[in-house]
């Protein structure tokens, strides 16, 4: 049998940090979870227990502590948030994989705060410089975790990284949370697939889509 991995979640009383670890608690992991709100992260791991008596899911007291027991962190948190996330778990994060889902959107959404030349996860890689960041879950909305598939086609989540092995262990970890999971590329391809979720935000906006909606890559 496969070892368990441990994952943290931090930011995990967020959407789409409580999407993702709903839908991890159902895999072979154990799930560390570090909110800000504590009444609200106990309250999220008494409802993954009660529909999933079997998951490995405890809150954790700080994002150190989590990261600290982890071999995968999810950083959970919006892209302003994540260079303080970044201060405090640097130590614990060396040589491990750090999941950046973030869009660095501006506060009217027709555009990025990030240069052309750069991405979120980009960004975080600086700011870790010894961890394997790899971008992930950042083109699927929280909604999309209830209903991966959405008019009878799964969704497909892009990841994208520098390192091989790292990719490997996010494709199944993405493939668990019930998404089609794709390789787009090098870490750098992070910068098309922030614009690709701008591109779908919009659109959601302009058509209604109720924050239900998702990229399918058509192909024989």
């Amino acid at each position: 049998m496969k070892t368990k991995q441990t994952i943290a979640v931090i930011g995990a009383t967020g959407n789409i940090g409580s999407a993702i670890s709903k839908n991890l608690s159902k895999g072979n992991y154990r799930l560390l979870l570090k909110g800000s709100k504590q009444d609200e992260l106990e309250t999220l791991v008494k409802e993954i227990k009660t529909s999933n008596s079997a998951a490995d899911v405890e809150a954790a007291v700080c994002p150190a502590e989590a990261g600290w027991e982890a071999d995968i962190i999810i950083l959970a948190v919006p892209f302003g948030a994540e260079k303080e996330v970044a201060k405090k778990i640097k130590e614990v994060a060396n040589q491990k994989i750090v999941i950046s889902i973030s869009n660095p959107l501006n506060e009217t959404y027709n555009g990025l705060v990030t240069a052309p030349d750069t991405s979120a996860a980009e960004e975080l890689q600086k700011l870790l410089p010894n961890s394997k960041v790899i971008k992930a879950f950042n083109t699927t909305f929280a909604a999309d975790f209830t209903t991966p598939v959405i008019d009878g086609k799964q969704a497909d989540a892009f990841i994208a990284g520098n390192d091989e092995d790292a990719l490997q262990i996010v494709t199944e970890l993405v493939a668990t949370a019930g998404f089609n999971p794709i390789v787009a590329g090098d870490l750098c391809v992070s910068r098309t697939l922030e614009n690709m979720q701008l591109l779908l935000i919009q659109l959601g906006m302009k058509y209604n889509y109720n924050w239900l909606a998702g990229w399918k890559i058509l192909h024989h």
